[in-house]
């Protein structure tokens, strides 16, 4: 049995260089079932668009680029075994995810220990990129996230009385807890209740029934659209009625669906909104909906904005050689993608503008465009 299983491993490896001879192979891996499931199809959609409209185009350096992509699950140990799969198997000459910060702090040391080029569309824990200096993201971070959440809330809508309800399990929800509380709070806002729960759970009564005491006038919940859903709900049970606020992980059509008219009226920070006029975006969304049949998220804009990125770079460079892709990425500047006007930073972090979108019915309608 043992022996099988390498001989079985040698003809994957061989498989795999046979491909990267023939076709220029890139690799993404995301949460394709599990609680985030719309973010890692969504993204991946997003990647797979790009790469057609490449493909019909001509492909990259007269071949044309082949995807693999693997399912995490939504778990961390998953999104490091599948980078190590699509480097050492796939022979993928980058790789494009996660969306999760959590699980790209998982999937980052593998591909900067084999110095292959990952570039995250849309995590935004500062943390990410330290990993190393293969490590790219082509979205905003969370100190400025958080920035933009507390100055809406305080100026725009002259709130002055926060509460906070975060996962406890979740790198982005507490990284971006933290940036909001530390700009609220030096504005001059107070915050009345900082409550916290695990990603999974299903009920928030206790931390709602604390918050209601404390009488704020709005709770920052920067979660994922799931767990969002569900306090909305719970919360409007209780008679509580001021708006929530979060980030960019409510973006999804799941979050009405499980929220229901207890979302309607509330805010969240985004990568970009459909409502843009700019050709990038009407002519990605009129593309998309032809391809998959639904309007496209900010996820599926990020992971096409990364793909788009990749290949450009790729092509200026005209090499696939892992350090040459790298220093291209790390070049980037004024790219105009879907998601806004992109600039790479000595930390290799994305430079761009942030958008606020209240929660309408079924839609997400912009409200404000923050620059950084």
């Amino acid at each position: 049995m043992i022996v099988q299983s390498i001989l079985f491993l040698m003809l994957l490896i061989a498989m795999g260089c046979q491909n990267k001879s023939d076709k220029i192979v890139i690799g993404n891996f995301g949460s394709m079932t599990g609680a985030e499931a719309t973010f890692g199809i969504s993204t991946r959609d997003g990647i797979i668009l790009a790469m057609e409209e490449w493909n019909k185009a001509g492909g990259l350096l007269g071949k044309q680029i082949e995807l693999k992509a693997y399912d995490n699950q939504g778990k961390p140990e998953e999104a490091r075994l599948s980078v190590e799969k699509l480097i050492n198997i796939d022979n993928v000459v980058a790789v494009l995810g996660e969306v999760a910060s959590t699980r790209s702090l998982a999937g980052a040391p593998v591909a900067q220990q084999y110095k292959v080029p990952m570039i995250t569309p849309s995590s935004t824990n500062p943390l990410v990129t330290q990993k190393g200096d293969y490590i790219f993201r082509v979205c905003f971070i969370d100190p400025f996230q958080g920035e933009v959440m507390a100055k809406f809330a305080y100026n725009s809508l002259n709130f002055k009385k926060a509460a906070v309800l975060r996962d406890s399990k979740s790198d982005y929800s507490m990284g971006l807890a933290t940036y909001f509380i530390k700009t609220f709070t030096a504005l001059g806002g107070q915050v009345v209740a900082d409550e916290k729960y695990v990603s999974g759970d299903v009920d928030f009564k206790a931390q709602l029934t604390n918050i209601k005491s404390q009488q704020p006038e709005f709770i920052f919940v920067p979660g994922y659209y799931t767990e969002v859903g569900l306090i909305a709900r719970q919360a409007r049970e209780q008679g509580i009625k001021v708006p929530l606020m979060g980030g960019d992980g409510w973006d999804s059509e799941k979050l009405v669906e499980i929220g229901g008219e207890a979302i309607n009226g509330s805010y969240f920070s985004n990568h970009y909104t459909v409502e843009d006029p700019r050709p990038e975006v009407q002519n990605f969304i009129k593309n998309y909906q032809a391809r998959f049949g639904s309007k496209p998220d900010a996820l599926a804009a990020s992971g096409y904005d990364a793909a788009v990125i990749l290949f450009q770079t790729i092509k200026s460079t005209g090499s696939i050689d892992p350090k040459a892709i790298r220093d291209g990425l790390a070049k980037v500047k004024d790219f105009k993608g879907v998601t806004g006007i992109i600039s790479i930073n000595e930390h290799r972090d994305a430079v761009k503008s942030a958008v606020v979108l209240q929660v309408q019915g079924k839609n997400f309608k912009f409200v404000e465009t923050v620059n950084p």
